[in-house]
């Protein structure tokens, strides 16, 4: 085969930095776009922000302008960045250099006057929760108890787990514990009843019954009722959790008004003690990117100011560049053209973010009227053909973007969903199917509750047709028990 060297045009589509920089910016929540913001700041000395008092750069990023008509009570947005703007339109303002007078003192001695060496730090300090296993150790300290019986109930203390149970079987214990030690079951039968007179009560329970028991037992004023709780956690927790309240009745001999006292009862324990002591902080901070407010009859959506960045470029460093333009200031002019980069881009995300919000809004006015069973089913495609984007650049915008509205904060993508065919041909949202389920359940005969085929036909008759499996997948979603389940005396 004779090899030869053929010259051929093709076009194809090539990222440039700026594009890929846009892309990935657009596809970030508000959290994690401060802290690329953060990272962009502290890498280019081009870039500052700014506050709210000076908003007079040329090159400051602002509130695109809304389209549509703003409420005379909502602030007053600027034009948005031009992208012709050039390095001469820099103004270095009255910045002194010299300047001192805006410096904060860090520390200062007894006199008032500034310490080179003083590092003192007498901010306040806000006091860390104590752990479930030193609150435990705290109370046995204040116990007179020998050193042997210290540390084989210290040792106990050490295999609790975070909800407060004892992880090991003490058999498994008094194996592990080193011969030379010499311990014996009883001993630590003994050091376990002294961990589960400690506070939380319930705390060092081998099993649910055990941590109910010992709840109930704590109790003061014992009255029939609460006999009959403690019987039912001992010896029939499983028929309660099943809800066989007429085999339960039967077994415990009583009515139901005392069968239904037990039950509340046992509802109000704790069925994890150690939990309160259990602080785990949320990685799921929001903040809304879009604000929605009914203005003159029309819903209109308008960017949330305190989720959009406010930047500019750093007029000592852009005078400099209007007085050196020589190879010397390469580096710094590489930096302006990344600083004004990131600048634009940061201002297309939110004003494409705020183009769908308000193409959302625009489609789901019943929602914001009504609730959710008014949502109508909405698609990517939609918005896409109505923006002219493509689904995938919908798809960033509405993930991990949240809208404030006078019903809540909801994420973008909650106002997407499949549809279900109704008798008269039209479709039905999956939200508000969601809703109407909800709404049925929450007014049912708690004695009598609605089965999964039972709520299949009401919504029949309302005219959607839908399977009774599915009316059983949007129940769980919602995270409402079966039918028996939910069934009370």
């Amino acid at each position: 085969m004779k090899q030869t060297l053929q010259l051929r045009v093709s076009q194809h589509l090539a990222l440039t930095p700026q594009l890929q920089q846009s892309i990935r910016l657009l596809q970030l929540s508000s959290i994690e776009l401060n802290q690329e913001l953060e990272t962009v700041l502290q890498d280019n000395p081009l870039l500052e922000r700014i506050g709210e008092e000076s908003v007079e750069s040329s090159y400051s990023i602002q509130e695109p302008l809304n389209t549509r008509e703003k409420a005379p009570e909502t602030n007053e947005v600027q034009e948005p960045l031009s992208e012709t703007t050039t390095d001469s339109d820099f103004d270095p303002g009255d910045f002194n250099p010299g300047d001192n007078s805006n410096w904060e003192m860090s520390s200062r001695n007894a006199n008032g006057t500034q310490s080179e060496d003083d590092d003192t730090d007498f901010s306040f300090q806000e006091p860390s929760a104590p752990t479930l296993r030193e609150h435990l150790l705290e109370q046995l300290g204040l116990m007179h108890l020998s050193a042997r019986d210290y540390l084989l109930t210290e040792i106990l203390i050490d295999t609790i787990d975070e909800d407060g149970y004892l992880e090991q079987s003490l058999d498994e214990l008094v194996e592990l514990i080193p011969d030379e030690q010499e311990v014996d079951l009883l001993e630590l039968q003994t050091a376990l009843k002294r961990i589960q007179h400690l506070d939380p009560i319930g705390v060092g329970a081998r099993n649910l019954t055990e941590c109910l028991a010992l709840q109930l037992q704590a109790m003061s004023g014992q009255t029939p009722e609460h006999q009959v709780a403690l019987v039912i956690v001992n010896e029939h927790l499983p028929l309660l959790a099943a809800r066989d309240f007429a085999k339960l009745k039967k077994l415990l001999a009583c009515n139901d008004d005392t069968l239904r006292a037990a039950q509340q009862i046992i509802i109000r324990l704790n069925p994890r003690p150690g939990a309160l002591f259990s602080y785990i902080e949320s990685d799921h901070y929001i903040q809304p990117e879009v604000v929605v407010k009914k203005v003159k009859g029309l819903w209109l959506a308008s960017l949330n100011n305190e989720a959009v960045p406010k930047l500019r470029i750093n007029r000592l460093y852009a005078d400099i560049l209007k007085r050196n333009r020589d190879s010397s200031a390469q580096y710094l002019m590489s930096q302006m053209q990344e600083a004004k980069w990131f600048i634009k881009n940061i201002q297309q995300r939110f004003a494409t973010i705020l183009r769908v919000s308000q193409a959302i809004v625009d489609r789901q006015r019943s929602f914001f009227e009504h609730g959710d069973v008014a949502m109508r089913p909405l698609v990517l495609r939609e918005i896409a053909d109505e923006l002219e984007l493509h689904e995938s650049t919908i798809s960033r915008v509405t993930t991990r973007k949240y809208m404030l509205t006078p019903r809540g904060v909801y994420e973008l993508k909650y106002f997407f969903g499949s549809h279900v065919a109704t008798e008269t041909g039209g479709v039905c949202s999956a939200t508000a199917i969601r809703a109407l389920l909800k709404q049925l359940i929450s007014a049912e005969n708690p004695k009598k509750p609605l089965s999964d085929s039972h709520l299949t036909d009401i919504l029949g008759e309302q005219g959607i047709v839908v399977a009774r499996r599915t009316v059983a997948k949007y129940r769980e979603s919602l995270q409402i028990p079966a039918a028996s389940q939910r069934k009370t005396l």
